[in-house]
């Protein structure tokens, strides 16, 4: 088990294991850090329910972007509430609106891609 555990909330997490969302629960997990699925698709990745973007969890360290820029819009309020200390922007979710939001808020933005980050250490 690490102890650099980064609770980690998966926004767009899907049950469909074809998509990085799933593979990167998985990764996740399976490297010991803890996470919250929401998304708008019923079911479970790594053992973990899938919740809608509703509840606003306040021990979150990082959230890993997998919703396009069209569709982030609705959720800035969610995402802002949560207060991460930073953000993932995964490849084709990058967001200048909400980067910039983000950083007034003092959150960190990174655009970078989760499972590459888990597969070199850089998590």
């Amino acid at each position: 088990m690490l102890t650099n555990e980064k609770k980690t909330l998966i926004l767009g997490a899907t049950p469909d294991p074809s998509r990085y969302a799933y593979l990167a629960a998985n990764r996740l997990v399976r490297t010991g850090h803890p996470i919250v699925n929401v998304g708008i698709k019923k079911g479970e990745v790594a053992g973990v329910a899938i919740e809608k973007a509703e509840t606003v969890h306040d021990d979150i360290d990082t959230i890993t972007l997998y919703v396009g820029p069209q569709n982030q819009p609705p959720l800035y309020d969610y995402i802002l509430a949560t207060n991460p200390k930073r953000i993932i922007f995964n490849p084709g979710t990058e967001n200048p609106e909400l980067r910039r939001m983000a950083r007034e808020r003092g959150i960190e933005t990174l655009s970078a891609c989760t499972l590459v980050m888990l597969s070199t250490g850089e998590y």
